[in-house]
């Protein structure tokens, strides 16, 4: 009974079998390391892994320590009985308590332990072999006989008597050793197959889970620039909403104002036209005709023109500037502009600068992706595709349809222009800066000014903007081109719409330190 208990101590809790490579997590409990394994894989998802026996939780992963004494007991503890953990075949003639079965004796049909072995018959016909409980399938169905042969053409175990006088007389048949070995030999084979074939199969699956754990990272990044896309619009609108009502609230407190001021006066003229209203009224009731005919003319008392005049000024007060407001509200457009920010589907070729168009005053890295402003004349080759008179270079890409954007570092600059620009724009006269010119757009600074310049109009944007990652977003079919600030959340700069009649370069202008295009493209090309 000590025994059969030590042995249900070995089991794996999950596989309910004996451990192999027994490991330990946090808690203390042991499992095979394969099962447990399994097991964390399958709460990958859910964010928290617990232990299947005692359900303590970890936000990790939790570390799997081999159990060194646990593997060395379950070493002993196989070394000494390893047939009798594998069968579990008890001894057939120990009666009063199971004991494990160390033989099989195939023609008494019986199972022997250890004790029972050493006084058992050693005569030839008492065959032993490894314990088993089928210990009737070991015996010819037909003469009762133990089977020692093979028939390789019906493909059968058979007795000495099939094979002197049975069916099988004058077939081809081996000794069953030598027709075991020959299909184990088949059997390592396909064993070889299937370990190849498995090991395929667990490389496909670790590239599967990696592709899983790669897509929750990419999600996990949508995630948080959506998060941060719709607190900024939530901010925005906020923003809106309390300029509105502050502009609804200064209106109504211009226009009540007014109309106080104008009750006022009507009030003084009302006082004035009911004394004059008294006096008339005392005239009328004078008997001397002389007195009433002395008295001036009064047809001037009833000013027609003048109350007229105060009911104009009263509905002008009265009126709360829409247009204005309506301005305001506007805003929201841009807003929704700003929603067209980087949520894209495919990843298209990376930007590079093309070296044939960089101005003299220009660098280009080796890897094309890096503009530095030079103190040095670089007396690049007079090209035409060359800019002869500013520091500025364009994408060796251009774009004529989907939509795309790019990213840029201006981190290590603090006079830049960033922006888009036709193939056709001049490189040579001083109209070929990007901005100034209508065939170019741009995002600039200059210290700490920023504003965008198209056809040498230029928009002054706000102060002190967090503006050392610039985005610039394209929707060719749409005709806009916005920018963007890559500060936390998101933020929308400007955006142009033009009717676009030319394919679209990345155009860079730098007059201090260096810019750096940061990722790959990223485009949501349309589908044609």
């Amino acid at each position: 009974m000590a025994s059969a208990d030590l042995r249900q101590e070995l089991d794996c809790s999950i596989c309910l079998s004996i451990y192999t490579d027994p490991v330990t997590l946090r808690c203390g409990h042991n499992f095979c390391r394969v099962c447990i394994d399994r097991v964390l894989d399958t709460q990958e998802g859910a964010g928290v892994y617990t232990c299947p026996d005692c359900r303590a939780e970890s936000q990790e992963r939790p570390a799997l320590i081999r159990n060194i004494p646990l593997c060395n007991i379950l070493g002993r503890f196989l070394s000494t009985r390893p047939d009798q953990e594998e069968t579990g075949i008890l001894c057939t003639y120990c009666i009063h308590s199971p004991v494990p079965a160390a033989k099989s004796c195939l023609h008494c049909e019986a199972s022997l332990c250890d004790n029972h072995l050493r006084v058992h018959s050693k005569s030839p016909e008492h065959v032993l072999c490894d314990p088993t409980t089928a210990l009737g399938n070991r015996k010819c169905s037909v003469h009762k006989k133990i089977l020692e042969y093979y028939c390789t053409e019906d493909s059968v175990c058979i007795c000495v008597s099939c094979r002197l006088d049975g069916e099988h007389r004058g077939h081809l048949v081996e000794m069953l050793d030598e027709a075991s070995e020959k299909k184990k030999e088949k059997l390592r084979d396909v064993l070889q197959k299937l370990t190849t074939k498995r090991a395929e199969t667990e490389n496909r699956v670790q590239s599967l889970q990696e592709c899983r754990r790669e897509d929750q990272r990419k999600a996990a990044g949508v995630i948080e620039t959506v998060t941060a896309l719709f607190r900024d619009i939530r901010r925005q609108l906020e923003d809106l909403e309390k300029r509105v009502l502050s502009e609804i609230s200064r209106q109504e407190q211009h226009v009540s104002l007014s109309v106080s001021d104008l009750i006022q006066q009507l009030e003084i003229k009302k006082d004035e036209l009911s004394g004059k209203m008294r006096h008339i009224e005392e005239l009328c009731n004078m008997g001397d005709p002389v007195t009433v005919l002395q008295e001036p003319d009064t047809g001037d008392l009833c000013d027609t023109e003048d109350t007229e005049r105060h009911d104009t000024q009263v509905r002008g007060a009265g009126d709360l500037d829409v247009g204005l407001i309506s301005g305001t509200l506007h805003t929201l457009s841009d807003i929704i502009t700003g929603i067209n920010t980087g949520i894209y589907v495919q990843e298209a070729t990376d930007i590079l600068l093309d070296v044939t168009t960089a101005g003299d005053y220009i660098q280009i890295s080796g890897d094309r992706k890096t503009a530095s402003w030079s103190h040095i004349n670089q007396n690049h080759p007079v090209t035409p595709e060359r800019f002869q008179s500013y520091p500025q270079v364009i994408s060796s890409r251009r774009f004529s349809s989907g939509r795309h954007y790019w990213e840029v570092d201006v981190s290590k600059s603090v006079w830049w222009m960033v922006g888009m620009c036709y193939p056709s724009i001049d490189r040579r006269r001083e109209q070929s800066c990007i901005g100034y010119n209508n065939k170019s757009w741009c995002l600039y600074r200059c210290n700490n000014q920023y504003s965008v310049i198209h056809d040498s109009t230029q928009i002054q944007l706000f102060d002190n903007i967090p503006c050392d990652r610039v985005r610039v977003y394209l929707d060719y079919e749409a005709g806009q081109l916005s920018f963007y600030s890559l500060c936390d959340p998101i933020r929308h700069l400007h955006t142009y719409t033009a009717a676009l009649t030319e394919p679209i370069h990345a155009a860079l202008f730098i007059w201090d330190g260096c810019i750096t295009i940061c990722e790959g493209v990223r485009s949501r090309e349309k589908l044609p």
